[in-house]
């Protein structure tokens, strides 16, 4: 199967979860707590952790579904509570959650699907054991994800933010859900410690190309390919490792905050490109792919593992 199929037959399966669970809100908390999960998503971490558990154990996957659509859980109340502090105003196509309703509401709602996240891991089909593992895994993912997001704030009053830290930043803030994606979907399918270090370190390093690639993205891509505004990190000012490498070559993207013309955004892309700027963030992109596909080598051969090598080279080569 190719991955594309893969993903689309995935993401249909956990659409079709959501609206079982949560397709008919009966009051207003849960209208707000199922407004992004309904309007749609690529769920490529609960394909990831269907995988997992596949390349360690064939078969396994339908047993741990209930996870898969826990992760989805878990970065839908991620995104919230982002818009929320981020000041967002469109998601996934629709009003953010706090501009439907208010930010309490929005807040609630991102709590609900918190700690439903955690009702439905319990839920898989695995040892009870494997369950308190994969539970225990997700639970420190999630106070990750919580130090990322507030790495990546305080960045903002910083101008002496290195590569180092931006690594740290989104090892937390992006990786992190990612190798619990791929370390859970091994832990609820069987799979031993090497297997589960190799795969959460997997997910952990594509996760942070993901980001870099988001990056990337948001500079070259144009908007109605990308579906958001172009050179959105540098208007506003955004700690990127495009704007830290600029920085060492001598190139202060901090002066281009504001607004922008394309022709001049253009002019930035081809200073950046001209510097290498360009050319090394793809680099880190790659190297952390590479290195991750390379970690789960240990893998018994297997569609999943291709698929799983796959996705994580798709990442870097996604528009959007």
């Amino acid at each position: 199967m190719e991955l594309k199929g893969y993903l689309e037959e995935t993401a249909e399966q956990v659409d079709k979860l959501i609206d079982r669970y949560f397709g008919s809100p009966c009051d207003d908390l849960s209208r707000a707590s199922a407004h992004l999960l309904t309007a749609g998503g690529k769920r490529l971490r609960p394909a990831m952790l269907l995988l997992a558990a596949d390349a360690v154990n064939k078969g396994s996957s339908m047993d741990v579904m209930p996870a898969a659509l826990a992760l989805e859980l878990t970065h839908s109340f991620t995104l919230i509570h982002d818009d929320i502090m981020d000041g967002d105003q469109v998601r996934r196509g629709v009003p953010t959650v706090h501009t439907m309703w208010d930010e309490p509401t929005a807040i609630l709602a991102g709590d609900v699907l918190f700690a439903t996240a955690f009702e439905f891991i319990s839920l898989a089909d695995a040892p009870d054991n494997a369950r308190i593992r994969a539970v225990s895994m997700l639970a420190r993912t999630c106070v990750e994800i919580c130090e990322g997001q507030h790495l990546d704030m305080s960045f903002e009053h910083q101008d002496d933010v290195t590569e180092g830290d931006y690594i740290k930043m989104v090892e937390k803030k992006t990786g992190a859900l990612y190798a619990a994606s791929a370390g859970i979907g091994s832990i609820l399918a069987g799979g031993n410690a090497g297997y589960t270090q190799a795969l959460y370190q997997y997910g952990q390093g594509i996760g942070m190309a993901f980001q870099v690639q988001d990056d990337l993205i948001d500079l070259l891509a144009e908007s109605d390919v990308s579906g958001k505004d172009r050179a959105s990190d540098i208007r506003e000012g955004k700690k990127t490792l495009i704007s830290i490498k600029a920085k060492e070559a001598g190139f202060d993207l901090g002066q281009f905050r504001g607004n922008l013309s394309s022709g001049e955004i253009d002019k930035i892309i081809s200073r950046l490109e001209d510097l290498g700027v360009i050319g090394e963030v793809k680099a880190v992109a790659r190297d952390l792919v590479e290195t991750g596909v390379n970690r789960i080598s240990i893998l018994p051969p297997s569609v999943e593992r291709d698929l799983l090598q796959e996705m994580g080279r798709h990442f870097i080569t996604r528009s959007f």
